[in-house]
Parts: C-alpha cells; sequence; structure tokens
C-alpha cells in the first residue's frame, strides 16, 4: 500500500481510513543505524548547522526513501522549521500536504482542518469512524502498559516511552504492533515488579540521544511518565475525534500541556523531572515557564545531534539525582 510520511502525529485515522499507511518519519531516523549521516546529508544539500538535527534527520530519510513521495506536514502546532522543510522536499518533487492545529484549540476550526485532509485522501465519515474504532483497541492496549509502568513499576521508562511513541503511526500496521503490545505487557508481568530509588517524569519531544533511559536505571532512578509520548496515544475516550485532537495538549501552548503535566506529576508521585530540549528548538524558551510554575525539581538537558550522552550530561544527570535523594 502506498505509504504517507508525517512529520509529526496527526490524525492517523484519516490515513487510515484512505487505505493509505502512514510513517512518522521521525522513527524512522532516531532508528536508523547511519541516523548521523542523514543528518550530514541534509547539511551537504544545504541545510545550515545550526538548525534542528531533527529536521535534517527527516529530510535525509526522504532522500533516502522515495517511495515516500507524499508527506503531510504540520505547520502549525510543531517546528517551525517544518515551513521551510516543506519547500526543499518540494524543491525535490516531493508532494506536500499540511496541516494545522489551531493555536487557540477551536473546535471548529479544528474540524475543518481535519475535514480537510480527509479529502485530500477521499477518506470519508464512516470510514474515519471504522478506522478510529481500529486504532482505539490498539491505544487501549498501550495505556494498559502505560498504567503497569506507572502504578505497578513493571516495566522500563525506556519500554514506556517505545511504545507511545509509536502510537503516532502504529509501525504501520495496527495488528502487528498490538500483538508486540500484549507480548510486552506479559514479559513485564513475568518479571516482576522493579524497585527504583526515584520516580522521574521526562517532558519535552523524545531524546535524540540513545542512552538516556539506560542510564538512569543503571544510577536507581526510573521514568514513570513520559510526557508528549503520552500524549501521542490520545489517552482519554469518550469524546469524539475532533475533540480528542484538541486535548491532545503537544500543539498548543505550554500553559495547557502543565495542566497535564502537573495532573499527572501528582497521580505517578514524581520525585522530579527532566525537561529535554532539542538544541535550536523553539520550546527551549518555554523551559523558563516549566520551570516558574512546575512545583517539582527540574532539570533541564538539551539534546543536538544523535549518539550516545555525553559526560557533561552524564553529570549534571547523577548531581540531579543525588540532590533528590
Amino acid at each position: 500500500m502506498r505509504k504517507i510520511g508525517i512529520t509529526t502525529t496527526v490524525p492517523v485515522e484519516i490515513i487510515y481510513a484512505a487505505g493509505l499507511v502512514p510513517v512518522d518519519l521521525n522513527n524512522v531516523f532516531i532508528t536508523a543505524e547511519n541516523r548521523s549521516q542523514l543528518v550530514e546529508e541534509a547539511e551537504t544539500a544545504g541545510y545550515p548547522r545550526n538548525t534542528c538535527a531533527w529536521i535534517k534527520g527527516i529530510y535525509g530519510v526522504l532522500c533516502r526513501h522515495p517511495e515516500i513521495s507524499t508527506v503531510v506536514a504540520v505547520t502549525q502546532g510543531d517546528c517551525s522549521n517544518t515551513h521551510a522543510l516543506m519547500e526543499t522536499l518540494q524543491l525535490r518533487g516531493v508532494e506536500v500536504v499540511p496541516f494545522a492545529y489551531p493555536w487557540d484549540r477551536d473546535y471548529a476550526t479544528l474540524q475543518l482542518a481535519m475535514e480537510k485532509l480527509a479529502g485530500h485522501f477521499g477518506a470519508d465519515h464512516t470510514a474515519v469512524e471504522a478506522a478510529t474504532r481500529r486504532l482505539d483497541g490498539v491505544r487501549e492496549l498501550v495505556w494498559e502498559l502505560d498504567r503497569l509502568v506507572g502504578e505497578e513499576n513493571l516495566g522500563t521508562g525506556l519500554v514506556d516511552h517505545l511504545y507511545q511513541v509509536n502510537c503516532s503511526d502504529f509501525r504501520g500496521d495496527p495488528e502487528s504492533f498490538a500483538a508486540a503490545v500484549k507480548a510486552e505487557t506479559e514479559r513485564m508481568a513475568g518479571a516482576g515488579p522493579l524497585a527504583p530509588e526515584l520516580r522521574l517524569g521526562y517532558l519535552g519531544v523524545p531524546p535524540i540521544v540513545d542512552d538516556f533511559y539506560e542510564y538512569l536505571e543503571d544510577q536507581g532512578a526510573r521514568v514513570v511518565f513520559n510526557e508528549v509520548q503520552r500524549q501521542f496515544t490520545l489517552p482519554w475516550l469518550h469524546q469524539d475525534l475532533v475533540e480528542r485532537y484538541r486535548r491532545y495538549t503537544y500543539p498548543y501552548g505550554i500553559f495547557f500541556r502543565l495542566e497535564d503535566i502537573e495532573r499527572e506529576a501528582a497521580r505517578r508521585r514524581l520525585d522530579g523531572v527532566v525537561h529535554y530540549a532539542q538544541s535550536f528548538c523553539f520550546r527551549q524558551i518555554e523551559d523558563m515557564i516549566i520551570r516558574k510554575k512546575l512545583r517539582l525539581p527540574v532539570l533541564t538537558l538539551e539534546g543536538d545531534r544523535p549518539g550516545v550522552m555525553d559526560a557533561r550530561t552524564r553529570l549534571r544527570l547523577d548531581a540531579f539525582l543525588d540532590m533528590l535523594r
């Protein structure tokens, strides 16, 4: 089936309803063996050094995968560099379909954007409803996995991260992905609970570094709340599809995100949070608001290119954990 690239989470129910396969280009980039080369290829093509590596990675992925000839790009509610990414993709002959989350979370505006997306791909209302039911069955499995990590101390923060982040596209095969979630949940239950010293939250976009979660657990800490990754699962039912994407916090302002963060921090009994900020991203500025409003210890980490954490970052994590203890 025809593959449709996406630059971040969009209403994938529409893409599946049209008989197409969504591909989260971020996931393809970060799991590639040659991900550093993908960034370098974008720089060779002309992307500046001081541009987000995720944007460059997406460009590199599409250079390597010409079979993905159509991309849904989020023009409002994600990285502002996406606008230039769209233009450079058009230069390569890629069809770019814009999608915008309204800044003010206006229901009618979001509904119009979703209807326009459905019209572009030829997905009718009945098919979208059927796709929603299909994907919700998978989401419920991931919600249960997240509950086991956060409440029952089963599984690791890395496992929680991986299965939630893949709800952006369900790996292009919801049924196969559901089977993997079930198998992982059974494995977690069989392994029994973990007993970390510290319970942490992870805020911000998924990390570009490889060993963040493993290093924390080696130091006796564990991530039991992955903020943005959890949002990819749309962790709520009983609303229509437009309302669910209106409640999805990532595309909207930091104050709306903070309501969800504060609620989950209390529910999951967090000792502190790590706020990850990607280099050259406007969201770095939001760190000052998080620090002022969130009543928890906050460590801010910055990542640039894919790879393992550097020694300075490890030292800062060590000091933060010591302070929490």
